[in-house]
């Protein structure tokens, strides 16, 4: 009984002292000032160890994973230098590496003092505790108190050799907080950079930021504008389905091609569910899609484009250009589109041919100051219709949703002219999880302002690794002039 209350009494003070520095760490934040702006940080246990680089201005943020501790060393820039940004956003330079310098000795400051002040709050409150429950029974007051400055130690040591980053800081994970994009997204998972490459990668953000700040005028929010989400290629992956309705959030979903491999019955039973991902769901087909699964979708309430019009639930066809969630929108199946009396054959060819490149132009051209936003699942389609943009282009914005490529891109054919290609929802096909570097789940979405004119805002290109859940997600402003 008296070694069990020993014990136990021993037990109170480390637990205690382990409190105490908890409290104090956990509380402790601190400010300064560095060529940017303002800065505070502070440590948030936890967490996978990791330096936090977080911009609340912008809702975004870069982790490195270089501390061993589990807990996340947050750096937030609270403030900015207006003068600052404003050379950076006019072309000048802002001193990177005084920057780094500074931010490196504001960080070890803190450290410092961080370890410090939890090394002291440990040792009060763990003698506190000693002196507080002495008793007759109970180990003597040098035990007790040697007990407290031992695990406050062992807390010192820990944090001195745990807590400070180590290795080299050059593979930023991207997250951001908002609705706009999905949390903890990271934008690069294995790929080493180096240091000027990630000195290139900070300039270019900082730029970013400075023209936010120094130009908000001519920014239009995106909280609250329409969006749908864009998804392609989901070749059979049903299982791929859970993630595509979630993102879509009862919104529009607009399907640019190849929901399947063949476009067989089986296929079309085991995929139309898809239809109840959108609201509305909008279709136009890929070369890997058949006629009968588009009569089917078009029978379950797709929205179906073709080039003829939209296709109706009793086989006619309807308006060439339809207005869906405010949009002017029309669509061109895929030319290699597979056909039922064919036994749903492959058609395909690597590169569409001259002719269906003139006949899509073609298509375009008379509705083309009419509509909105173009599907097509072949980007190829596009070659002789971009030509002919690139030399008259159009009065109005204009985009083009495509698929096929399995990679998410976007790209401003003029300033007022973009494709966008949300890459492969269904990472590729079930088929390809089992490859040893699968392809990635990918999917857009699309904001824009439906006020006449037509106004796109912004696309979110966001990937998803199969295996790892990791995702990456970048966003492209629409309503600036392209580069």
């Amino acid at each position: 009984m008296r070694l069990a209350a020993k014990t136990l009494t021993l037990g109170a003070v480390m637990l205690a002292t382990l409190v105490g520095g908890y409290l104090a760490m956990v509380s402790f934040r601190q400010d300064r000032e560095l060529p940017v702006g303002g800065i505070r940080l502070s440590v948030s246990p936890g967490h996978k160890g990791a330096l936090d680089l977080y911009v609340p201005l912008v809702d975004w943020g870069a982790r490195f994973e270089a501390i061993r501790l589990p807990v996340r060393l947050r750096v937030d820039l609270r403030t900015v230098d207006r003068a600052a940004l404003q050379r950076l956003a006019d072309g000048g330079e802002l001193g990177l590496q005084e920057t780094r310098r500074e931010a490196r000795d504001a960080i070890a400051g803190y450290l410092l003092a961080l370890i410090a002040i939890t090394t002291g709050a440990a040792v009060a409150l763990g003698l506190l505790t000693a002196f507080a429950v002495r008793h007759g029974r109970g180990p003597k007051l040098r035990y007790t108190t040697a007990t407290a400055i031992g695990t406050a130690i062992a807390v010192a040591i820990t944090l001195i050799v745990l807590l400070p980053p180590r290795g080299e800081i050059d593979t930023p994970q991207y997250y951001a907080y908002g609705a706009d994009i999905p949390r903890a997204l990271d934008a690069v998972a294995s790929v080493r950079r180096s240091g000027r490459a990630l000195d290139q990668e900070l300039d270019a953000q900082l730029v970013g930021l400075a023209r936010l700040v120094t130009e908000p005028a001519n920014r239009t929010p995106t909280e609250g504008r329409p969006r749908i989400t864009l998804a392609s290629d989901l070749h059979n992956n049903v299982l791929a389905l859970p993630i595509l309705e979630r993102a879509a959030g009862r919104g529009p979903v607009f399907f640019v091609g190849d929901l399947t491999d063949r476009g067989s019955p089986l296929e079309t039973t085991l995929t139309r569910r898809i239809v109840r991902t959108g609201r509305p769901f909008v279709f136009v087909s890929g070369n890997h899609d058949s006629d009968s699964l588009q009569f089917q979708l078009a029978r379950d309430g797709a929205i179906v484009l073709t080039e003829q019009g939209r296709l109706q639930a009793d086989g006619q066809y309807g308006r060439v250009v339809n207005t869906v969630a405010g949009l002017r929108v029309a669509g061109y199946g895929d030319p290699f589109q597979r056909r039922a009396r064919e036994g749903f054959a492959d058609r395909y060819r690597p590169v569409p041919t001259l002719q269906q490149q003139q006949a899509f132009a073609d298509w375009l051209r008379p509705i083309r100051n009419d509509v909105d936003v173009i599907l097509t699942h072949e980007p190829g389609l596009l070659a002789v219709a971009r030509d002919e943009i690139e030399q008259a282009p159009p009065t109005q914005p204009l985009v083009f949703l495509v698929g096929h490529t399995h990679t998410a891109s976007l790209e401003r054919i003029t300033p007022n002219v973009t494709v966008i290609n949300g890459g492969s929802v269904g990472a590729g096909g079930t088929g390809n999880l089992a490859e040893e570097d699968p392809t990635e789940i990918g999917l857009a979405r699309f904001i824009y302002d439906r006020a006449q004119p037509f106004a796109p805002l912004a696309a979110d290109l966001v990937s998803i690794d199969p295996g790892t859940g990791a995702a990456t997600a970048r966003r492209e402003r629409l309503d600036s002039t392209a580069p």
